[in-house]
């Protein structure tokens, strides 16, 4: 069944929506993350999506970020930002979280080898691209690999799932970068579609490209649509 994952995204503890993933481009203010986790958990999520962005940045997770927002929601949670050895993985799964998103270090043949069968389910490879590359360190520079070679490795390694995101439409309202999920979609592994989602419309035509969940941010912090009319339109 197709999801809608409502993200939460935490800089210096407050919930934002930055343009193109840009520290210093923030749009949206959003405010208590806990408050927010119990709010979508009240309006019907069935999961949460939450990006550290000051681990992103660091490169040294929040893990009392997690608990306090694993705890509040009482949701099962995707959590990514900063998470680049198997041992942060690890503590953030002890944290609450029950899905961890790797970047930067799937970029290594050997973590995706050792990580995969360690992990399984609770292992999500969130291929981030910018300008025809995927990005790493936060979004903050290019790894020279594309979508597709990264996203054959990881199906090569036997990865779960992949969080697929168009940097340049993410925090946009733009529309999801159709021709990119397309395009990783045919590597065969279970894709979730991130950057520009704006409506329920655009919900709709990730699901029918064969998207298995779309994560939602800007839209729903800026009313642009609600959960329950967005589950209400898929067939929940």
């Amino acid at each position: 069944m197709f999801d809608v994952l409502p993200a939460i995204d935490v800089l210096e503890g407050r919930v934002v929506r930055l343009s193109q993933g840009r520290r210093e481009a923030v749009t949206i203010e959003g405010g208590d993350p806990v408050e927010l986790a119990r709010r979508f958990r009240d309006e019907g999520a069935r999961r949460l999506h939450l990006v550290d962005l000051d681990g992103a940045f660091s490169g040294v997770p929040t893990l009392a970020l997690v608990e306090r927002v694993a705890a509040a929601g009482g949701l099962p949670l995707q959590v990514g930002g900063g998470y680049r050895s198997l041992d942060a993985v690890d503590a953030a799964l002890r944290a609450g979280a029950d899905r961890v998103m790797v970047g930067t270090a799937a970029l290594s043949p050997a973590f995706l080898a050792e990580a995969a069968p360690r992990f399984g389910e609770a292992l999500v490879v969130a291929i981030d691209v910018r300008d025809g590359e995927v990005a790493v360190d936060g979004w903050t520079r290019g790894s020279g690999m594309t979508a597709t070679s990264l996203a054959a490795a990881c199906a090569g390694a036997g990865i779960h799932r992949l969080l697929v995101t168009s940097t340049a439409r993410d925090g946009s309202l733009a529309g999801p970068d159709v021709a990119l999920l397309a395009e990783v979609i045919q590597t065969g592994l279970p894709v979730i579609a991130a950057g520009g989602i704006s409506s329920v419309d655009d919900l709709v035509s990730v699901r029918d490209l064969g998207c298995e969940g779309a994560v939602a941010g800007s839209a729903l912090l800026a009313g642009r649509f609600t959960l329950a009319e967005a589950f209400a339109r898929l067939g929940r």
